[in-house]
């Protein structure tokens, strides 16, 4: 079965970041007309299937290449954004993250440290805080 699959599969594009938001938006339009029950979700949700599901067994890699090019140039920022929350989420459990009052600056401090004097890098105005 799996060679199967794998021999219906052969030149075909596949998934890609596109396909997959729209299955995920999809499912999420679909859990949403479960609750609010105006059918017009659920038809939007079987349009995004259907367009996300075309594009995966399609043939024409240029023309999949460029749709999927095209979202990751218009959702850059917001994939950017959801990165950088992501990593300091991370850091924040080793560091504390302080904003010089002067500058704006960003310092990040090592957390158990007590209680320490930080000098900005940037403008190199000196403020105390617990680590």
């Amino acid at each position: 079965m799996k060679e199967k699959l794998y021999r219906f599969m052969q030149g075909r594009y596949g998934m890609d970041g596109l396909s997959v938001f729209l299955i995920g938006t999809a499912f999420v339009l679909a859990v949403f007309d479960t609750f609010t029950r105006t059918h017009i979700l659920n038809l939007f949700s079987w349009a995004l299937l259907i367009f996300a599901y075309t594009r995966i067994f399609s043939r024409n890699h240029s023309r999949c290449m460029g749709q999927n090019m095209w979202f990751y140039e218009h959702t850059k920022g917001i994939r950017a954004f959801f990165q950088k929350e992501k990593s300091r989420m991370k850091i924040r459990k080793t560091h504390h993250i302080y904003t010089c009052r002067n500058c704006g600056q960003k310092i990040r401090i090592p957390k158990g440290k007590g209680k320490i004097i930080v000098t900005c890098p940037k403008c190199r105005s000196e403020f105390t805080k617990r680590s």
